[in-house]
C-alpha cells in the first residue's frame, strides 16, 4: 500500500451543512469543525442526532469523536430575540 493510500484511509469524513469534509484527527472541537468548514466563528454548531433524539449543540471547546460513524453537523447564525 502506498503512502498516499495509507493517508487517504486515515482520513475521517464528516459533513457540515451537507458539504463533505475530511480530517486526519479522530476528534475535533466545535471551533476546529467550524474552521475546516469555513463557518463564521459566531455561528452555533449542532450535531444531527439519529432517530427521535434532539440535535445537540456543540460548544467551540467541546471535542467530538469523528471515527465511529459519519457525523453530520449544521451551523446556525446568531439570533436576535426581542429586538
Amino acid at each position: 500500500m502506498s503512502e498516499a493510500e495509507k493517508s487517504e484511509k486515515s482520513l475521517h469524513v464528516f459533513y457540515v451543512d451537507a458539504k463533505r469534509h475530511e480530517s486526519a484527527k479522530t476528534a475535533l472541537t466545535g471551533a476546529e469543525i467550524k474552521a475546516i468548514a469555513n463557518v463564521a466563528p459566531n455561528y452555533q454548531l449542532f450535531l444531527e442526532e439519529e432517530g427521535d433524539r434532539p440535535d445537540k449543540g456543540i460548544a467551540d471547546g467541546e471535542a467530538v469523536g469523528i471515527t465511529e460513524r459519519v457525523k453530520h453537523f449544521f451551523a446556525v447564525p446568531p439570533a436576535t430575540f426581542g429586538l
